[in-house]
């Protein structure tokens, strides 16, 4: 995979910036790469800091690019040097198989603690008989809707897309006439990047048109269905949806819609406890539900995502590294980052706690959601995943700016598919 020059650069610098801290000296000093989306960065810091005052080391924040194929790229650079500058590694659902030849096996540190996760998490995780990496918080994609306007309006959540869009539309003319003009229907993830294949599946497979290469290695996206669904989604752009979407990630959605200038929003739960933040502009006034149906017939499907942690085989701590990694995937922590800051947990039993439950109520409501979200291909494709997504995304992405038609985008996906995985032997 290629490495674009800002990378490069990022990478230098995040490496000079991990080497030259000054600070008190400690027993040792461990370094952790995080996300910095909404509040993952700060929850990581006092995590981590809590872990330091515990047993008497230090820990230094490497803090990564938002977007997940930046830092992948960002990633290989790293690992493939060899270099131990980095102790553990925050990864991404998809990446286990990737990455796995540069991660420590944890399975003699996790012991029974295992059986606490949901089997799925730890399966994913498990790559030729080791345990390279500990769930840390799960994802799904989620339906946010302004629950005051949706009164207002005389409207319900969503149960399809086509109730969607017209609840969208509805509401959007009539609260733009009323006197706010920088009001959307719906905002989303439009970048062509990950979060768009995210957004992408989901429409795909509520329509019932599979999941871009099925489990037994077969492609299936160059279908009426898959077709019907981006062409559904196209047709928001410029009506519902700011053409500014098509650049959208994460942050960029939630920054509209925290704002109050949007009826809906598909975003993962995160979002959650900043829209009722004391400074957000809807606090008190937003609902969460299941993302609509593809129709009457399809079904509300919702892309699993997550983020697990991962000790680098090149670490000089390794054990104290793998002692960080138990420590920030415990039950402990795990619930305090669920009902702060809206982090669905791994750990079964914790969608039973009612103090969870009363921070996140919708962690309850939607358990079925979480439980049974729609995973990406990652796992059939293996090594080529980065790739087939990245085809995916730009298919989609051209569909959605106006350059391609449905059919034949996806007709054209299928070819390139076909041709990476020589014929469907992945």
């Amino acid at each position: 995979m290629k490495t674009h020059n800002s990378v490069k650069l990022f990478a230098s610098a995040m490496l000079g910036a991990a080497l030259c801290g000054a600070g008190p000296i400690h027993a040792a000093t461990l370094a952790i790469s995080c996300g910095a989306v909404g509040q993952e960065l700060e929850f990581c810091k006092t995590g981590t800091e809590a872990w330091a005052k515990k047993t008497g080391n230090e820990v230094k924040l490497i803090s990564t690019p938002n977007s997940a194929t930046e830092r992948l790229a960002l990633y290989q650079q790293l690992l493939a040097a060899g270099a131990g500058d980095v102790d553990v590694f925050q990864i991404d659902v998809i990446w286990p198989g990737t990455l796995a030849n540069h991660f420590l096996d944890l399975t003699p540190y996790a012991k029974d603690v295992v059986k606490n996760h949901f089997a799925a998490s730890i399966q994913n995780n498990t790559v030729d008989g080791k345990l390279v990496a500990m769930p840390w918080f799960i994802d799904a994609g989620v339906l946010y809707y302004r629950k005051d306007l949706l009164e207002k309006h005389g409207a319900k959540p969503p149960q399809t897309w086509q109730d969607l869009t017209e609840t969208a539309k509805k509401i959007q003319d009539a609260e733009r006439a009323a006197g706010n003009n920088q009001m959307w229907g719906y905002v989303w993830q439009g970048r062509a990047y990950e979060g768009l294949t995210c957004n992408a599946l989901e429409w795909v497979a509520s329509y019932n048109g599979g999941t871009i290469v099925d489990d037994k290695g077969k492609i299936t996206i160059n279908n009426p269905q898959a077709v019907a669904a981006v062409e559904t989604a196209a047709g928001w752009i410029k009506t519902i949806t700011p053409e500014g979407v098509l650049n959208y990630t994460e942050e960029e959605a939630r920054g509209v819609f925290q704002s109050g200038n949007a009826v809906f929003m598909r975003n993962w739960p995160y979002a959650w406890s900043l829209a009722q933040g004391p400074e957000s502009a809807i606090k008190g006034k937003v609902g969460v539900s299941a993302l609509p149906k593809g129709g009457a017939d399809g079904r509300s499907a919702a892309a699993l995502g997550g983020w697990q942690l991962a000790v680098s085989k090149y670490s000089k701590n390794k054990e104290l590294a793998a002692d960080l990694v138990m420590y920030l995937t415990s039950p402990e922590e795990q619930k305090r980052r669920a009902i702060n800051g809206a982090y669905n947990p791994t750990i079964e039993s914790l969608y039973k706690d009612q103090e969870v439950l009363k921070a996140v109520p919708f962690f309850g409501e939607l358990y079925d959601t979480f439980t049974s979200a729609v995973p990406r291909p990652s796992t059939v494709t293996g090594s080529n995943y980065n790739q087939a997504s990245n085809q995916f995304w730009n298919a989609v992405h051209a569909v959605l700016s106006g350059r391609a038609k449905a059919d034949a985008s996806l007709g054209q996906l299928e070819g390139s598919l076909k041709r990476m995985s020589r014929g469907g032997k992945w």
